[in-house]
């Protein structure tokens, strides 16, 4: 099997080596690993694509490349440039350091990279490790999704829906903010919502005297409601929400279309 594998948060990320493991673990001793990740941390930038600048790529060792954009460039730049259009058969995205989930998802570079491959046709999911307090003290912070990811990652491609038509379902995996021996199991959750958290901005005056604004994140605890993805993790399990790159409020286009009539 041939994997690749970006991030968001850059090709030096501790949660880069993580998903080596497990991409090596998945991918067996007859297989390959490659690497094209973001040269600068890329957190927050969606499913962005240069489009109007082009970007500067490196090989930094065998099958290791650091790309000057974003997880979607990263994965684009692999196709069509590094593997000269041979697709690979999977794409690992992360394993990101704090959670994609909730409405974090709609920001998330980690997201991002695996929508793009699923957009290329080519099976994806996306890896993050929920941070908290619990794994603050812990050795390795990463030591939930370090423990489990290859299992999750194995039970999805035996056993998870692949679709082939036109939006691909890709999945999104969140590893509950404990250490590994307490995660409790795994649980098939639709993307929460947050309702007293929220993005904001900041304002700071510089030396200068110039004001500059810094992007402020919610709190990240906040629970969303009973089985969906945040819930989930809080409560110790590791949230699986199969995704599509399809915005569509598809349950309400009947009724909008008898209103507009």
């Amino acid at each position: 099997m041939r994997i690749l594998i970006t991030n968001d948060d850059g090709i030096n990320a501790p949660g880069l080596q993580v998903i080596e493991e497990i991409a090596t673990a998945i991918a067996g001793p007859k297989g390959e690993v490659w690497t094209v990740a973001p040269a600068f941390e890329q957190s927050g930038v969606g499913h962005c694509i240069s489009y109007t600048h082009p970007m500067m790529i490196a090989q930094l060792g065998p099958r290791r490349y650091a790309a000057e954009g974003s997880p979607a460039d990263c994965v684009l730049a692999a196709i069509y440039d590094v593997l000269q259009g041979a697709k690979p058969d999977l794409v690992l995205s992360g394993v990101n350091r704090g959670n994609n989930a909730g409405e974090n998802v709609l920001y998330s570079g980690t997201i991002g990279g695996a929508m793009e491959a699923a957009l290329q046709g080519i099976p994806a999911i996306a890896l993050s490790q929920f941070m908290g307090r619990e794994t603050d003290a812990l050795d390795d912070p990463f030591e939930a999704a370090r423990a489990h990811g290859t299992g999750v990652v194995r039970r999805l491609l035996d056993h998870g829906l692949w679709t082939n038509d036109d939006y691909r379902l890709f999945y999104n995996v969140n590893f509950p903010p404990i250490a590994a021996a307490a995660v409790t199991g795994m649980a098939v959750a639709p993307q929460g919502f947050r309702r007293d958290s929220s993005f904001s901005v900041e304002p700071h005056i510089s030396p200068s005297g110039r004001k500059f604004l810094w992007i402020k994140g919610g709190p990240q605890h906040s629970p969303t409601l009973p089985g969906t993805d945040v819930a989930a993790n809080l409560e110790g399990k590791i949230a699986i929400t199969p995704m599509r790159a399809d915005l569509t409020a598809h349950d309400l286009i009947g009724d909008l279309r008898e209103r507009l009539a």
